[in-house]
């Protein structure tokens, strides 16, 4: 439970609300994968679907939203269904999910805010897609993700597939090693490319299990160490798409967002929905291939933490 009290906007779902109150395993997820990353059914049907691997592992699912003004810990399916279907709902991150809440609007929440409230809350485990980075072009754009930024300052530990193949990846790993970051390889060396299990960069530190990744986090604790860690677990191969592929629809998508002048949080999803036209739908399956493997570590690490 948070050592303080919830904000009286906050609603706490009772399975995530017990969860916490007898210190049992909780994984937090994002919603903006609800919101804007995927298309009305097979968003809620991911959604569903992640949150059942979580608790086959032993662990709560606790997807983090706001809802016409309420910020959610935790969503019933009704919830969720509703999320699904909303037409224009708003992205937040840290500078604008108090606007959400106070405008009485429902946005999805992205890694940075998702991760805030996480914290917040006391959950210390997160299973996402993917994470926010630096963009393209950055050196002149400054477009860099404030994902970066919050896992520098906020200790969760957050279960993804690398960084967007979107993004500039060798900038990104640059940044979150200034952030004092570490980047965990599960099971491998090699940075994943989000629908590829393999780039060109290496990780720095590599660990074999939930429960060595568990121990790591206990020692960091110990040391009162205040970032987050970012395990990266490579998509399964059987599901992955070819980098050469991937290489030319993000080329092509790129191409068609610099033509259409879209610049900040619009990027990442006109981007996604563009690979999703050109890989005339596979990238969607990886991609929630891909989450699904995340969430199933992420409860695995949260069962380790809470032993």
């Amino acid at each position: 439970m948070p050592k303080n009290p919830l904000p009286d906007f906050v609603d706490i779902h009772r399975d995530v609300l017990s969860a916490l109150k007898c210190k049992r395993p909780v994984v937090a997820l994002e919603s903006t994968i609800i919101t804007h990353g995927m298309p009305f059914p097979d968003n809620v049907e991911m959604a569903l679907s992640v949150e059942a691997e979580i608790r086959q592992r032993g662990a709560v699912p606790a997807t983090i939203a706001v809802i016409e003004g309420r910020l959610k810990i935790g969503l019933t399916e009704q919830e969720l269904q509703q999320l699904a279907k909303v037409e224009g709902a708003l992205k937040v991150s840290r500078a604008d999910v108090a606007y959400a809440i106070s405008q009485r609007k429902t946005a999805g929440t992205t890694v940075a805010a998702t991760m805030l409230v996480a914290k917040m809350a006391g959950i210390k485990v997160f299973g996402t897609g993917g994470i926010g980075g630096v963009h393209k072009g950055a050196e002149t754009s400054f477009d860099i993700s404030t994902d970066m930024t919050e896992l520098g300052k906020t200790n969760v530990i957050v279960v993804c597939a690398g960084a967007k193949a979107i993004l500039d990846l060798p900038k990104t790993l640059e940044v979150l090693e200034t952030q004092g970051v570490p980047v965990v390889g599960y099971k491998t060396d090699t940075l994943p490319a989000f629908w590829t299990s393999r780039s060109d960069l290496d990780v720095p530190l590599r660990l074999e299990s939930a429960l060595d990744i568990s121990k790591f986090q206990k020692t960091r604790d110990a040391l009162q160490l205040e970032a987050g860690m970012l395990v990266v677990n490579p998509i399964p191969q059987e599901n992955e798409i070819p980098a050469s592929i991937m290489k030319t629809y993000i080329e092509v998508a790129q191409s068609n967002a610099d033509a259409e002048h879209i610049s900040g949080k619009e990027v990442t999803p006109f981007l996604l929905k563009r690979i999703f036209e050109l890989s005339e739908g596979e990238s969607l399956k990886a991609n929630i291939a891909l989450v699904k493997n995340n969430a199933r570590l992420a409860a695995d690490i949260a069962c380790e933490l809470h032993k």
